[in-house]
């Protein structure tokens, strides 16, 4: 499945912004799709996650309360919601595709494809 991000933006703190996820190729069901992040100088990390079926969820520390992540069927995407965003939240965010089991759904390794990642800058 090939991944297209979008939403990224410039905000001042406090801000919200959506990102989404689209596929090409083939429709998300079967898939979790994952959002990462990478700010200069530091790994990537894991933002969220969400069972195309079923719709589970999963959030890293750092995100859990202010992000939330959701599947638009009937346009094929992954949207994730950003609210309070900070100055920390600054990074490139990327959307992934792939079929974790449970315990491995916040490691980037469990994924097969990415998109080419969109910037996100949050001011103070």
């Amino acid at each position: 499945v090939q991944l297209q991000a979008s939403g990224g933006g410039l905000v001042q703190a406090g801000g919200s912004l959506r990102l989404s996820c689209a596929a090409s190729g083939r429709p998300f069901s079967g898939y979790t799709t994952a959002w990462f992040r990478q700010a200069p100088g530091k790994e990537r990390e894991f933002v969220a996650a969400i069972r195309w079926s079923g719709g589970n969820t999963y959030y890293g520390d750092s995100t859990k309360g202010r992000f939330t992540i959701s599947r638009d069927f009937t346009k094929n995407t992954v949207n994730l919601q950003m609210n309070s965003l900070k100055p920390e939240d600054t990074a490139v965010y990327y959307c992934a595709a792939g079929t974790p089991i449970l315990s491995t759904a916040r490691l980037e390794t469990s994924y097969v494809s990415w998109g080419q990642g969109t910037q996100v800058t949050v001011s103070s």
